[in-house]
């Protein structure tokens, strides 16, 4: 009886479709975070009739007889939907109105990207995120700078004493890439490029697709609570009534074995 098995599949696939729920919701509050999302694909079919199959010597099968093995989990996709934008008036606090991503300098020297946009500075002046990894291009800040100051194209410029005239330090580049939803997380809100994402391109934000720099905003997660709360609720349901299969097909089982009683 493969009802057993095929209904298994589907308890398996709701099991994982909580799974990234879980990890949504557990991260709404996560700075620049992007919801995951699960693809499903069904499995294969035994084909006893292959539909448009003579059934006569003048008529055919208009639909066929097939049967199908249950779901698969193949993919699990970021959704790079913009987060909600919540002004902090913190000048290190940054985010990118659109498409792009900031680019960190990780300890082995790979390049690694974020959405996240919560800065600080390092002992040096740097310009770095919370685990210490440098802005790149590299952002120093001089101890005498009374006030950052960062357009929307990307220009970060300091404010000396009382001298009105500011002093240019730098620019922010943030990157884009074709596919972003084939970036790899690794975590601490990093992203890493593969050959699903392409080769990424850095230039100044409002160039080439990338949005424009907020000086004192932070992006938000992209979660949505009531959406992940629906969600939850389907996958519970789907999980059991899969499980209600499960019962079923067992029940005519025993209903089979009872009749040689």
């Amino acid at each position: 009886m493969t009802s057993l098995f095929t209904s298994a599949t589907g308890m398996s696939a709701q099991q994982s479709q909580i799974d990234t729920i879980s990890n949504n919701l557990a991260n709404v509050n996560t700075n620049g975070f992007k919801k995951s999302r699960n693809n499903f694909q069904d499995l294969l079919y035994s084909n006893e009739i292959v539909p448009g199959s003579a059934t006569s010597s003048n008529t055919i099968s208009p639909t066929g007889l097939h049967k199908g093995h249950g779901v698969k989990l193949i993919g699990t996709q970021k959704v790079f939907t913009q987060g909600n934008l919540t002004h902090t008036g913190n000048e290190l606090d940054l985010s990118i109105d659109g498409d792009g991503f900031f680019q960190v300098l990780r300890p082995n020297g790979s390049i690694a990207y974020t959405r996240d946009g919560a800065w600080q500075r390092d002992n040096n002046g740097r310009i770095v995120n919370s685990d210490g990894y440098p802005l790149e291009p590299e952002i120093i800040v001089p101890p005498e700078a009374t006030k950052l100051i960062v357009s929307q194209d990307g220009v970060v410029q300091i404010l000396v004493g009382d001298d009105p005239n500011p002093v240019r330090i730098g620019n922010i580049q943030p990157a884009k890439f074709i596919n972003p939803a084939g970036l790899n997380p690794i975590g601490k809100n990093l992203y890493m490029p593969t050959l699903a994402s392409g080769q990424a391109v850095s230039t100044d934000p409002g160039q080439e697709g990338i949005g424009l720099l907020s000086q004192g905003f932070l992006e938000k997660s992209n979660v949505s609570v009531v959406d992940e709360m629906v969600n939850m609720i389907v996958a519970q349901r789907a999980y059991e009534v899969n499980s209600k299969s499960i019962q079923t097909s067992d029940n005519m089982l025993q209903t089979a074995v009872n009749l040689v009683r």
